[in-house]
């Protein structure tokens, strides 16, 4: 990809399912708790579909979902990483060192003390491990969308994302083991390994290798029109995810239908959080707005698909955990919009401060 050339998905706003992905997702959890109670064999049969501890079904559906996602991903726009180095730090700093420890911190806070009498005893930990695999590694798709709302410039975009996935790599299983530890929930080091390496390694290989070979038959074009194919293969494969993971949590969630929005507080928290602290450090630190604004939507996103992966091949379909991950994604798309409505609104402010 040439210097002059935009993110494929950049030049255009939100689609219809990523603008109303709430509705759809509330629509899933619907559908989920009732196919559940109608025909729980089939449901739990899929939740038994293992091989080597990995759930089959949702192995293919995170595949669909994932490598579209990673095939817009450009890894030669890393040569351009100091071309924005302030905003590449201060992302960088509050994706890899203050995201995961504030989840865990509000964890901690709200799950574990505060909102303990209203929660099942046996899941809290659980439903803590959830947000912390949900904070722990940042969004890599949606963040162009979001991006390309504050009008933010496209090229650090694509860096930053093309960083973020090669920290991810090596820097996402040892995060998750050493958080998970110090909230005294055990790691099956194997099953985190094999998921770092079925949901980060292999898609990106994949993608990347796809991503050649278009780029190398049909050029820029190739690449467009499969990207534009494959949108909704992505998004209907998380969703039918999503109807599977609630068809075998639908029992839980009818007697404890609070549980959804209190695991919300602590993921609407962070997001706010970071996001504010990433554009503070950024005027602080003079950097143009329009870096800025994708560098406190990159801070503040989650990359929840993998985190839903994770948490069902660590512990299991029915486990707070696998919850508290799909909570993510349930308000993943009004807050992050009221995000962007907050950095184009304060733009005035951010350019008066600006060092």
């Amino acid at each position: 990809m040439s210097e002059l050339t935009a993110p494929p998905n950049q030049a255009s706003g939100m689609g219809v399912f990523e603008r109303y992905l709430t509705i759809w997702v509330a629509l899933c959890i619907i559908a989920g708790i009732v196919l559940g109670q109608l025909t729980p064999g089939l449901f739990h049969a899929l939740g038994n579909a293992t091989f080597a501890q990995v759930n089959l079904p949702v192995a293919v559906l995170v595949w669909l979902m994932i490598v579209p996602m990673l095939l817009k991903i450009d890894p030669a726009a890393l040569r351009h990483v100091g071309k924005h180095w302030r905003g590449m730090a201060s992302t960088v700093g509050v994706n890899w060192l203050v995201k995961p420890f504030s989840m865990a911190f509000l964890g901690w806070l709200f799950i574990g003390h505060l909102f303990r009498p209203f929660l099942p005893a046996d899941q809290i930990n659980f439903y803590m491990a959830g947000l912390i695999l949900l904070a722990a590694a940042p969004c890599t798709a949606m963040v162009f969308v979001w991006s390309n709302l504050v009008e933010g410039e496209p090229h650090f975009t694509l860096t930053q994302v093309a960083l973020n996935d090669s920290i991810m790599i090596v820097a996402f299983a040892p995060i998750v083991a050493l958080l998970l530890g110090l909230s005294s929930i055990t790691v099956p080091w194997n099953t985190l390994v094999l998921s770092v390496v079925l949901y980060i390694v292999v898609p990106v290989t994949a993608s990347q290798l796809w991503r050649r070979t278009l780029l190398t038959k049909g050029g820029q074009p190739a690449l467009s029109s499969t990207l534009k194919t494959l949108a909704p293969l992505s998004l209907s494969a998380l969703l039918l995810t999503l109807i599977l993971l609630f068809g075998l949590q639908g029992q839980q969630i009818v007697r404890q239908p609070a549980i959804i929005a209190l695991l919300a507080v602590p993921i609407i928290i962070q997001v706010y959080f970071n996001a504010g602290l990433a554009y503070w450090i950024n005027r602080k630190l003079g950097v143009e707005w329009c870096v800025a604004g994708p560098s406190a939507l990159i801070g503040a996103s989650n990359f929840f698909e993998l985190a839903v992966a994770t948490a069902i091949a660590l512990f299991g379909f029915q486990s707070g955990a696998a919850l508290a991950t799909v909570v993510g994604v349930l308000v993943e798309v009004p807050v992050m919009l009221s995000v962007v409505k907050i950095v184009r609104h304060s733009r005035g402010w951010y350019e008066r401060g600006r060092s």
